[in-house]
C-alpha cells in the first residue's frame, strides 16, 4: 500500500453498472453513466511527485508492501451452506475450492480470511502483492462471463454494481453459485462486508475473528486522533475524483464515500460541510473557495493522470485553496482508499498522520 504527500511545512472507481434491479449505491458509485465510458478508457500509472527531499521521505518512510495480512491460522470451509444474496436470491455453496472476487474489496476480503489459495482470478481493481499474478476476468471494469466459466469457478462473489448484467446472469445460468454483496461507503460497512463474505465461503468463524482484529485496529487509530491545538479547527479535507485523460475532475460531497474515512481521521469533509448534498460535483473555483480545503484527499492514478501535484495547481481555483497554497495533497492508492476492508486501519493511521503532523504521529 502505497501512501504519499506533497505539501509545504503538510480506488476503482467503482462504476455503476447496468443491473436487474436499482443497485445499491457505494463509494463512487453514482457517477453519471456518461462518465462511466470515460472513466474505463482511462489507463494512469499510479504514483505522485513530490517537492523536496523531505516531503519525500516523510511520505515514504511510514509505508508498507502493497499486501494483505491473512489471518494466523488457514480455516476449513465447512459447506454447503445457504445465504441470501444482497440481490434477494438464496445462493447454496457447495464449495470454496476455486474462488472468484469480482471486486478488489471482496479479493482483499478472501485473502485476509486465509483463502487466498483457492482465489483462481482476480478483478482489474485487485492490485495487492498475493493477488497480482491472477488472471483478470474483467475488461476495463465489466466482468466477461467467457473468462470467468473457464476457470471453472465453484463460487464467485459479485457486488450489486459488478456488471454488465447480462454477464452475471450467463454465469448463473452455467449452474455456478453467485453471492452478491452491498458495496462499502462508510466505516461502519467494514465489519457487514467481512461476516457476509465469511459466511458465503462457509468460514464464519474466521471471519468473526478478522472483523473482531479489524474493528480493534481501526479503534486504536481513532483514539490516537489529537484534539484539535489550542481550541482551533480540525482540518478541512476536500476529496478529488480525478481521471485527467478523460477530462474529469469531480469534487466530492456528502455521498462520494469519502466522509467517514476524513470524518474518523480528525478531518472535515470540505465538500459536504460546504453543502454538497451530492454525491460529486464538477471542479470549479466557485465550489472550491466555498469548500476552502486545508488539504486534498485524491487516489494516486487520479493525480498522476493529471499531472501530479503540478499539473493540479493548474486546475481551476485549486491553487487559490488553502490546500493548494500550501500544497497539502495525501495521496493513496485507488485499491485501498474506499475498500472499506480489513486495511482500512492502514489507510486511517496514515490519513491521522498527515493530516496532524504537529502531533508527532507522522513518520
Amino acid at each position: 500500500m502505497r501512501i504519499s504527500q506533497d505539501f509545504a511545512p503538510p480506488g476503482r472507481v467503482a462504476r455503476q453498472r447496468r443491473t436487474g434491479r436499482a443497485p445499491a449505491r457505494g463509494p463512487l458509485g453514482a457517477l453519471a453513466a456518461g462518465l462511466a465510458l470515460a472513466l474505463a478508457l482511462t489507463g494512469c500509472a499510479g504514483g505522485t511527485d513530490g517537492t523536496s527531499p523531505a516531503t519525500t521521505k516523510k511520505a515514504s518512510a511510514g509505508t508498507a508492501p502493497d499486501r494483505v495480512e491473512p489471518l494466523a491460522t488457514t480455516p476449513e470451509p465447512k459447506l454447503p451452506v445457504t445465504v441470501e444474496s444482497a440481490d434477494g436470491a438464496e445462493v447454496t455453496v457447495t464449495s470454496a475450492d476455486r474462488i472468484v472476487p469480482l471486486s478488489g474489496g471482496l479479493s482483499e476480503i478472501a485473502f485476509t480470511l486465509g483463502l487466498g489459495k483457492k482465489v483462481v482470478a482476480r478483478d482489474i481493481t485487485a492490485t495487492f502483492e498475493q493477488a497480482e499474478r491472477l488472471p483478470v476476468v474483467t475488461r476495463a471494469h465489466d466482468v466477461s462471463a467467457e473468462s470467468v466459466l473457464s476457470l471453472r469457478p465453484t463460487v464467485v462473489l459479485a457486488e450489486t454494481t459488478t456488471g454488465p448484467a447480462e454477464a452475471v446472469e450467463q454465469i448463473r445460468e452455467a449452474g455456478v453459485p453467485v453471492v452478491v454483496v452491498r458495496p462499502a461507503g462508510q466505516l461502519s460497512d467494514v465489519g457487514r462486508r467481512i461476516e457476509a463474505v465469511a459466511a458465503a465461503l462457509g468460514v464464519p468463524d474466521a471471519g468473526a475473528e478478522l472483523d473482531a482484529r479489524t474493528t480493534s485496529r481501526i479503534d486504536a487509530v481513532r483514539r490516537s486522533v489529537p484534539a484539535p491545538a489550542d481550541g482551533g479547527e480540525k482540518p478541512r479535507v476536500a476529496f478529488l475524483y480525478l481521471r485527467g485523460s478523460a477530462s474529469v475532475h469531480l469534487l466530492g460531497g456528502r455521498e462520494s464515500g469519502a466522509s467517514s474515512l476524513i470524518e474518523a481521521a480528525g478531518g472535515v469533509d470540505a465538500g459536504k460541510a460546504s453543502g454538497l448534498t451530492k454525491d460529486f460535483t464538477a471542479i470549479t473555483s466557485e465550489a472550491l473557495a466555498k469548500a476552502a480545503p486545508d488539504a486534498f484527499l485524491v487516489m494516486s492514478k487520479g493525480l498522476e493522470s493529471v499531472g501530479g501535484v503540478d499539473g493540479l495547481l493548474k486546475l481551476p481555483g485549486i491553487a487559490e485553496t488553502p490546500a493548494g497554497l500550501d500544497r497539502r495533497i495525501v495521496s493513496v492508492d485507488d485499491g485501498v482508499l474506499l475498500n472499506y476492508g480489513p486495511r482500512t486501519d492502514r489507510v486511517l493511521a496514515e490519513l491521522v498522520a498527515r493530516l496532524h503532523p504537529e502531533s508527532g504521529a507522522a513518520r
